[in-house]
């Protein structure tokens, strides 16, 4: 079953049983007047359901009561108590006049035992009425309940003893020389004025718990005391026997109580249905029965006097005596009427004041919109506020000050807002603008509420606000140096671009911009200009493209602009023309920097990437990445297109990164060797360690494959400690099989000055293998622009101290090479590969390395010339000077055992005849690696 028929059974079967209830209760009742009025058949029938039908239907209501009152009656359980204690005196009594009448077949003796539970019939459920009353907070409000009461009673008592009480009492001592009998004719009929002044009175003061069981309990015994009435009158007094059709009363009354807190029970269990709340009135102490009981009481006495006047019988010291005390209660009760009406009037005009000085005295402007939309009321905030006086405002139409484009939102807001139930939403918020007095618009906030048909605004100025949202909205899109849009901004245009109604178009681009030599400028001349840089170069971006397109920037000194497309469908004539605009972007952004005094220049690397169908924002971006990165490695300063072969080269370098962080752990690396011969006698001088790398596919590939693609610094470090510890431990080695020969291994100056290896850890090393100082030899190159000479030279300082001599590596193809010949401690030059190569057929290069040789004669340096392949090269670097050479000329790199031979047989074939030139001094230098002169490309 679903939850609505779960909900719809619930309430059905619910309903179902009250109705039930409420026809069985009319059923019985409605039966037992049939019968009452119709004798019930026979005499003896009539006696008998008139005793002890009565009792029965008295003590069914005094079960409930009871029942009721252990079972949830609540902080009311006394006043049911009480009520089942009042019925079971009537079904005591009750009892005792069946036991007269059915039992023993004589009349009911006057007086009785069932008078005496009759009369204690009407005091416990006076003191229940009370109890369900609610009770006054003040003294001024007990003597008023005091006060209301004996109003109703004295009245009710006045007019029933002028009609019949007098009578009766007259009677009763004529025919009666007891007391008693007089005293109990009066009795029963004081007992019900004084229930009856109590059902009133609860009238206009019952309790707001269990509303609906009080009133079907007040219900019952003001049926029961009609009866009563009825009873007590001396036209039916005289008349009245077991069985006729009065008892129907009693015996209803009886039913109904016994009903009132079972049926309500029931009623308070069906579900509540969502409704407006019922507005509660407050009343003061002198409430609705205050208004109209002074009057009622008044009217009453007068109709009692009246009567005796008119009758011609003197006037009744009882009713002069009642008469007088009800007016003195009324004058009583008016008098304290007036002193609370001077109260509260005095209260509300405290009130009234203090919410006038909160209305006045607020920032915000509160106004009051009559249902026409004319402003009725301006509180004076508003000359503050909007810079207009209230009177300007007051009678003016609310929408003359909204403005025209919020006026529509407006309207619609508050038409819905008046046509939604108001328990549901007693208030909204409207944000729009309002016209100040100056003639500027003001961002306004404000909480609306219904008023008689009208609205209530309490509004107050946003301005301030809306703009430091709309700041930080923009700070949050943009980037703070160059308030250009940032990464963020820039993809949520790209991903708007890709969905939209151009989504198709396959002439949008992506130009990612890298700003070629920037670090440089940081570098040099600080980063206060290289932010200058920044700025101009983003101003320059920005002035570039078109209206519709965006430049932004994603950080550091890389850009990047979106270029939309113009819907043509012509695939090269939209590349030709993207790739027009990237290489005029290109130009502007090489253009001579201004910063200060000094003009500096860089270059932009552009890549460029067209959006294709069903692609994703981040692949565009990512593509456009790729071919910028591409345009640096191919030498910068240029604007590559992005191809899908660029993908796969990124996949194939990421896959053999990978392979790489594992090599190390697995020992996949292996030590080769180089040996550096004697130009003029041919003997190995040292030999080079060179890591390679044995893929799982057996290929050994070069550090300037696998350093190419690691990108990751911390295994190129731990790649660096490996090749240096394996190249001692191996020399040592061979020292120790009798091939001692001096071993170099070539380290970037970044690596020299990082924590790992520090002098003391290469001393440590020596000395743990047994190898002396002077048979390693560390290479250092000088391209590093980075490096710090000062630091360097004293790391160098402090090795040479140990005995480590020092080359320096690719002599001949940095800026740096003269200033770090100047500066550092080198006993080796090394020619670089590049110089070597050309230094046959060029007459140019010929004359460069033969000069950088004689500069390292005269400095008495020996040289090692890197890349010697073929012998005419031998021959040439012998005749310009140089001392030793290292490559296929002699040998390649060899593997242990092939370089252990090549020891022992101690020397090389040298080409031509040697010339007369000695050995370098020692005998032995150090190793240089093979060609290291790759140019690294950024991390993809």
């Amino acid at each position: 079953m679903s939850a609505l028929g779960a909900l719809l059974a619930t309430r059905s079967e619910s309903g179902s049983t009250g109705m039930r209830s409420r026809i069985l209760l009319g059923l019985v009742c409605g039966g037992y007047s049939v019968g009452a009025a119709f004798g019930w058949g026979s005499p003896q029938v009539a006696v008998f359901m008139g005793d002890f039908g009565l009792a029965a239907a008295a003590l069914v209501a005094a079960v409930s009561c009871f029942l009721y009152a252990r079972t949830g009656a609540g902080r009311l359980r006394p006043a049911w108590l009480l009520f089942s204690l009042s019925s079971a005196m009537a079904a005591c009594g009750n009892a005792v006049w069946g036991w007269y009448e059915v039992i023993l077949g004589v009349p009911v003796p006057t007086p009785s035992l069932a008078d005496v539970f009759f009369l204690c019939f009407a005091p416990p459920a006076v003191v229940g009425l009370l109890v369900l009353a609610k009770r006054p907070v003040t003294r001024a409000g007990w003597v008023c309940l005091a006060l209301d009461a004996w109003l109703i009673g004295g009245s009710l008592l006045t007019l029933a003893w002028s009609l019949a009480l007098a009578h009766t009492a007259h009677m009763a001592g004529v025919q009666e020389a007891s007391v008693a009998p007089a005293a109990l004719s009066l009795a029963y009929p004081l007992l019900d004025i004084v229930l009856v002044s109590m059902v009133l009175a609860l009238h206009f003061r019952r309790a707001g718990v269990n509303r609906s069981a009080v009133n079907t309990a007040i219900a019952a015994l003001a049926l029961t005391v009609l009866s009563d009435a009825v009873f007590t009158s001396p036209l039916l007094r005289s008349t009245y026997h077991s069985g006729q059709l009065l008892d129907a009363g009693w015996f209803a009354g009886s039913l109904l109580l016994a009903y009132a807190p079972w049926g309500a029970r029931r009623g308070a269990r069906r579900p509540v249905r969502p409704g407006p709340p019922r507005a509660i009135a407050s009343r003061p102490i002198a409430g609705s029965l205050a208004a109209l009981t002074p009057y009622l009481a008044a009217a009453v006495c007068t109709l009692g006097i009246l009567y005796n006047v008119v009758d011609g019988r003197r006037v009744d010291r009882v009713v002069i005596f009642t008469g007088c005390t009800v007016v003195l209660a009324l004058v009583v009760r008016q008098g304290i009427m007036l002193l609370d009406n001077i109260s509260l009037t005095q209260e509300l005009a405290q009130k009234e004041n203090h919410f006038r000085s909160l209305v006045q005295g607020s920032s915000d402007v509160i106004m009051i919109a009559a249902p026409n939309g004319t402003l009725r009321y301006v509180s004076p905030a508003a000359a503050g506020v909007y810079g207009r006086e209230a009177e300007d405002l007051v009678g003016a139409e609310l929408s003359s000050i909204i403005h025209p484009d919020d006026l529509g939102r407006v309207v619609h807001e508050v038409r819905r807002f008046l046509a939604a139930p108001p328990h549901e939403e007693p208030t909204t918020r409207i944000e729009c603008r309002f016209r100040s007095g100056t003639g500027d618009w003001l961002n306004v906030e404000s909480t609306v509420n219904r008023h008689q048909g009208g609205l209530i605004l309490n509004s107050r100025d946003v301005t301030e606000r809306v703009r430091l949202q709309a700041q930080l909205q923009h700070n949050a899109e943009h980037d703070p140096l160059t308030d250009l849009p940032n990464r963020a901004l820039f993809t949520a245009r790209v991903r708007q671009a890709l969905s939209g109604r151009r989504s198709g178009d396959p002439g949008t681009a992506v130009l990612f911009i890298d700003l070629d030599g920037f670090k440089q400028v940081n570098d040099t001349i600080g980063h206060q200009a290289g932010d200058e840089l920044l700025i101009q170069a983003g101003r320059r971006l920005q002035e570039s493209v078109r209206a519709g397109d965006t430049a932004a920037r994603l950080g550091g000194d890389e850009f990047a602009a979106l270029i939309m497309g113009d819907g043509t469908r012509d695939q090269g004539a939209r590349e030709y023309q993207v790739h027009e605009i990237a290489d005029r972007l290109r130009l502007t952004l090489s253009q001579p920097y201004r910063i200060g005094a000094s003009e500096v220049r860089v270059a932009a690397s552009i890549g460029v990437a067209f959006a294709e169908p069903a692609i994703s924002p981040t692949d565009l971006m990512r593509n456009a990445d790729l071919a910028m990165y591409r345009a640096k490695a191919g030498g910068k300063d240029r604007v590559e297109l992005y191809a899908p072969q660029m993908q796969a080269d990124v996949v194939r370098r990421s896959e053999l990164a990978t392979r790489l962080r594992t090599a190390l752990r697995d020992g996949e690396f292996a030590l080769l060797h180089q040996p550096v011969v004697h130009l003029a006698s041919g003997s190995v001088a040292a030999v080079a360690a060179q890591a390679r790398w044995r893929s799982a596919q057996g290929i050994l590939f070069t550090p300037a494959e696998f350093l190419r693609v690691s990108g990751d610094d911390d295994r190129t470090a731990e790649l660096g400690r490996w090749l240096l510890e394996e190249a001692v431990a191996q020399a040592a080695e061979r020292a120790r099989a009798g091939h001692p020969v001096a071993v170099s291994v070539r380290l970037s100056a970044a690596r020299l000055l990082d924590s790992a290896p520090p002098p003391g850890s290469v001393e440590a090393l020596l000395t743990r293998h047994g190898l002396p100082s002077g048979a390693l030899m560390i290479e250092v190159a000088d391209s590093d622009p980075r490096v710090s000479f000062d630091a360097l030279e004293q790391r160098l300082v402090a090795l040479r101290r140990l005995g480590v001599r020092i080359a320096l590596d690719g002599f001949g193809s940095g800026f740096a090479a003269i200033n770090a010949l100047r500066r550092l401690p080198i006993d080796v030059l090394k020619l670089d590969r590049n110089l070597v190569e050309g230094v046959v057929e060029s007459a140019r290069l010929h004359k460069i390395t033969s000069g950088l040789l004689r500069i390292a004669c005269d400095l008495g340096l020996q040289s090692v010339a890197d890349g010697v392949d073929v012998p005419e090269q031998v021959l040439a670097l012998r005749a310009m000077g140089c001392t030793h050479g290292q490559g296929m000329a002699f040998s390649g790199p060899l593997d242990e055992y092939r370089l252990r031979r090549a020891l022992v047989r101690g020397e090389f074939p040298v080409p031509g005849i040697p010339a007369p030139r000695p050995v370098m001094a020692g005998g032995s230098i150090p190793l240089l690696t093979g060609s290291h002169t790759e140019t690294p490309v950024p991390p993809t």
